[in-house]
């Protein structure tokens, strides 16, 4: 069986209200026993590190290395959905991980957040080429609690 403990956190991250959300879902995730990558986190800590004036290319490239690292090593990735339509630098992340779980043929998780009731699509709320990439989708953040609590004490 695999043990499920390493979370990549994917969200948007560009106003105070989301860095708030995703810091308070991630502390209740880190509560339970899993160790989650926070992307907003990791970008205050290169900021802090960046000791010489780096290009805004340097950065992002500098971002996007450790963000595929963290991802590609993570058990779970979890992908907040909400908004009028999903974050655009997630859905990358979520392509880059439902093609690495294909080619080295590991057990990762894909799973969504979407507590947002507005829907892009007559049919679904999501493209189906998000939907259809993730193993489960949870509408509330209760019940993804329930889902990851259950899934470390069982694994």
């Amino acid at each position: 069986m695999v043990k499920y403990i390493k979370l990549y956190f994917a969200a948007p991250l560009f106003c105070d209200a989301e860095r708030e959300f995703n810091e308070k879902i991630t502390n209740q995730i880190e509560r339970l026993g899993y160790e989650v990558f926070l992307p907003q986190r990791a970008n205050i800590d290169l900021d802090e590190k960046c000791s010489r004036e780096i290009t805004n290319h340097e950065k992002s490239k500098s971002i996007f290395e450790l963000d595929k690292k963290e991802m590609f090593s993570s058990d779970i990735f979890l992908f907040v959905l909400d908004g009028r339509i999903p974050d655009e630098g997630a859905c990358v992340a979520l392509g880059m991980c439902y093609m690495h779980k294909s080619l080295v043929n590991n057990n990762k998780l894909l799973i969504g957040l979407q507590t947002d009731k507005r829907g892009a699509y007559e049919y679904s709320k999501l493209n189906p080429m998000i939907e259809a990439s993730m193993n489960c989708i949870f509408e509330s953040v209760s019940e993804l609690l329930e889902f990851l609590k259950n899934k470390i004490i069982s694994e």
